[in-house]
Formats: C-alpha cells, structure tokens, sequence
C-alpha cells in the first residue's frame, strides 16, 4: 500500500489564516461559526501557536501573528481588507445565520437567494476575514 500525499481525511486546499489571538479567534469560530477542533492545538509559551478546526467537509488552519518568523499580520491589524472571501456550504445557511447573529458575529450581508443557485450571508471575524456560509438551494438562475 502506497501512502498518500495528504493526510487522511484532510482535503487538498487548506486556507491558512494569520490571526491576531489563535485563543480568541479558535473561541469565536467554535461559539459563532461551529467549528470543531480537528486535534490539539500547537502551544507554546501557554498560547495558541497554530490550530486546525473543521466544519463539515470544510478544513482551516490558523497560526500566530509573528508564528515560525512569520511577519503576516491580520487584516485587522495591519489595516488592510482580506484579499479574499472564505466560502463554506452549510446544510442549513439560516440555521447557521441565527445561530451566529445570537453569539454576536458582525454580518456584513444578511440571508438572500443568490443568482448563482445559493441562499448565503456573510460575516466578518473579528480578524476582518469575510466569510460566506451558504446552502444551494437550486439550479443557477440565467
């Protein structure tokens, strides 16, 4: 038997997050998006030092400003916009919109059925990454 060249259960493109406080940001995206911890978290002098957390079939990964000489920083901090948008499909987008307003999330878009065939909203973390939860709900409109 061959071994894989990824590991088990993890898919092939992981975005990476740089996070001002790996111990806030891994609390938010448990309490206001419902990820799960995938395994242990990496600690080192008593922080966060890089997490893996899951949400379906969806898998991120998240380390330290300054981690392994890293000179990223957030969006929040360094006072850029992200460059990207995180997109997530949920079995239900309304469910997980409620659920994330009542834990406190900055919504940036409420629930709408979009032209494409998804009913998505959209948040901002509290490190200024814009995520987009949706449920597709019916072929592209033209």
């Amino acid at each position: 038997m061959s071994q894989s060249f990824k590991p088990k259960g993890m898919p092939a493109l992981i975005p990476y997050l740089t996070v001002s406080s790996p111990d806030e940001s891994v609390a938010f995206y448990q309490d206001v998006c419902q990820f799960n911890l995938l395994s242990e978290p990496k600690i080192e002098n008593n922080k966060i030092l890089h997490a893996e957390m899951g949400l379906g079939e969806a898998v991120i990964m998240m380390g330290a400003e300054g981690a392994c000489g890293s000179t990223q920083l957030s969006p929040k901090v360094s006072g850029t916009q992200a460059p990207l948008n995180l997109y997530i499909y949920v079995p239900d987008v309304d469910a997980h919109y409620a659920h994330a307003k009542k834990h406190g999330a900055k919504i940036a878009k409420a629930p709408e059925d979009m032209f494409w065939g998804d009913r998505f909203y959209q948040l901002e973390d509290i490190d200024g990454y814009q995520w987009c939860f949706a449920t597709h709900v019916g072929e592209h409109q033209k």
